[in-house]
């Protein structure tokens, strides 16, 4: 008699139930993604009050990135093994934990720890949230408004964090910038249990690869750990290309054992897909963009035209206004009428005027003429995230929902890393250049903040030939 793998087994969701499930998803990655933004406005405080050194203090970010970008493609195949609702409930648990712990730090190595955990906990979460949604929305239609209601979720926790890090800063400590995910993670735990569907995972036996989840989560750890540290060491470093080239082994021994195992942690099945392929190529490139405006026109505000933290907040407000509006109001309907592809190109088109629109922008900017218009532009964010995310999961089988939702949000921090590491290195350099040159400050930050804008629009350029070319409309 033939074995076949079994399918995860799901309690059907009663139609009533599946939009308060979808609150509590959206709810956790919003603490995810506040958490991300909230503690970059409060990094000064943090290094006063503890003492961190210039250097340590980047790892109250790396800490969470390594740990967050590494596990998620292995917590996503755990969530297929063990069930989606478990990994949830654990993950949101882990990370609550690890909040309080980071609230309560009174030196530098608790912290990293404590940010440490909470990057574990998050991974253990998002990994399996894309996973529980498409099994929940099954109908087209109904799938691109739960994923438009969920992308907005995204812009509003990036916005959020930027001005809530600071008045919680500003009002209390930064402590509070943890202490606040308390109430948040314990709400989401009790409403999970109740809310999500209990799911039984395929077992061990379908998929307990222990020597793929070893290299493949070194192999995620180290590359990103590397990508974080080449503005430090240099691009052509012995030290940065050693620990590329050991990255690259480790995944390269991964993908091997994947081929070859008889019960393999990441099926390669999953990435015949033209789509979720394809899918995790844009998302990467175009995530690498977006870091020129998520970060860089911030930068550009503060140092170039002298706008304050609140300023510059209330400034970028309209991005975050018309994304989330976008997303959560008009991205659904014309997925529905037009296809997540036609939606998808539409908005690379928006993102590529936007980038640009950035690249003409002068020392001396005025923001409603200037600015203002990619501020608008910016609501293709709104169309590109939710059309992605369809795509990219629209060619998992039911076993596999929670391996593509954790290679789907790996992608994503791999995109997130690689554009702080690419964009915000040429700009610096192109800015020592014309300062050697003579200019003067302004005018070479602003020129290097040109070279960053000019290369996110070739990366979108790029996203948007990968989505002619590669991706196709997803059968009903």
């Amino acid at each position: 008699m033939s074995r076949t793998t079994p399918s995860p087994q799901q309690t059907p969701a009663r139609p009533r139930s599946r939009w308060p499930a979808l609150i509590v998803l959206s709810a956790a990655m919003l603490m995810t993604i506040l958490d991300g933004s909230i503690v970059t406005v409060a990094m000064p405080a943090i290094q006063q009050d503890l003492g961190f050194s210039p250097a340590g203090l980047s790892w109250t970010v790396n800490a969470y990135l390594i740990a967050f970008g590494g596990l998620l493609l292995l917590a996503g195949r755990l969530g297929d093994l063990i069930g989606r609702k478990v990994m949830f409930l654990a993950g949101n648990a882990v990370f609550t934990a690890a909040s309080l712990l980071a609230g309560l730090a009174d030196g530098p190595g608790l912290l990293i720890a404590a940010r440490f955990g909470q990057g574990v906990g998050s991974a253990m979460a998002s990994a399996v949230v894309l996973g529980i949604l498409v099994t929940l929305f099954t109908a087209p239609a109904e799938r691109a408004k739960a994923i438009g209601v969920f992308s907005f979720t995204g812009a509003a926790g990036a916005s959020i964090g930027q001005v809530l890090g600071g008045i919680l800063t500003d009002a209390f400590s930064w402590n509070w910038i943890f202490f606040i995910n308390l109430p948040i993670g314990l709400v989401t735990v009790v409403l999970a249990v109740r809310a999500l569907p209990d799911d039984r995972g395929i077992g061990f036996a379908a998929g307990a690869d222990v020597i793929g989840a070893v290299l493949v989560t070194a192999g995620l750890m180290l590359g990103i750990y590397t990508v974080v540290k080449i503005e430090e060491y240099g691009w052509l470093a012995a030290r940065t290309l050693g620990l590329g080239a050991a990255s690259l082994a480790l995944l390269a021994a991964f993908f091997v054992r994947q081929a070859t195992a008889a019960t393999p942690l990441m099926p390669l099945r999953i990435l015949r897909s033209r789509n979720v392929a394809g899918a995790n190529l844009v998302q990467m490139l175009t995530l690498s963009a977006m870091f020129a405006f998520q970060i860089i026109v911030a930068l550009y505000m503060q140092k170039v035209l002298g706008y304050g933290a609140l300023a510059t907040g209330l400034a970028m407000l309209p991005a975050a206004v018309s994304i989330g509006g976008v997303s959560l109001f008009v991205s659904a309907r014309l997925s529905t009428r037009f296809g997540e592809r036609a939606v998808l190109t539409a908005g690379l088109v928006l993102l590529l005027g936007a980038m640009g629109w950035l690249v003409r922008v002068p020392v001396d900017a005025d923001y409603v003429p200037d600015l203002l218009p990619v501020m608008l532009l910016i609501a293709g964010g709104g169309l590109v995230l939710p059309s992605l995310t369809s795509l990219g999961m629209s060619g998992a089988r039911a076993d596999d929902a929670g391996l593509a939702s954790g290679l789907f949000n790996t992608t994503q921090q791999i995109g997130m890393a690689v554009g702080v590491a690419v964009l915000s290195t040429l700009a610096a350099s192109r800015t020592r250049e014309l300062l050697a040159a003579g200019d003067g400050e302004a005018s070479a930050l602003t020129g290097g903040y040109h070279l960053a804008f000019g290369t996110s629009a070739a990366l979108l350029a790029a996203a948007l030939l990968v989505t002619l070319t590669v991706l196709r409309r997803p059968r009903p």
